[in-house]
């Protein structure tokens, strides 16, 4: 399995993005989920969804801001990002794991990542 994040960018405090993820390969039994790492802190988990889109979670910084969907007929993950702050400025990174509802487990769970993509904030 590939993974291609892509939807980064500047945006101002306040603002939106949608970042997604495409994938190549068998993607519809994957737990999916995105990652941030920011400048010296390590990789954190941001949100992850399971296999059929029905159960997600949240680290707490981001709940009520940001949402983790799947579209498994597409083969993509989005994170829409809303009212974005300074704080969430990061590498973020998709990531896609076999267990079929990875809830909060953390990065050594996954076994395919994407390449990453730039989310800068600005105040």
């Amino acid at each position: 399995v590939q993974l291609q994040a892509s939807g980064g960018g500047l945006v101002q405090a306040g603002g939106s993005l949608r970042l997604s993820c495409a994938a190549s390969g068998q993607f519809s039994s994957l737990g999916m989920a995105w990652f941030r790492q920011a400048p010296g802190k390590e990789r954190e988990l941001v949100a992850a969804i399971n296999w059929r889109g029905g159960n997600a979670y949240y680290t707490d910084s981001v709940k009520g801001r940001f949402t983790i969907s799947r579209d498994n007929a597409q083969n993509t993950v989005y994170l829409q990002m809303n009212s974005l702050k300074p704080e969430d400025t990061a590498v973020y990174y998709c990531a896609g794991t076999r267990l079929l509802d990875p809830l909060r487990r953390g990065a050594d769970w996954y076994d395919y990542w994407g390449q990453g993509t730039q989310v800068t904030v600005s105040s």
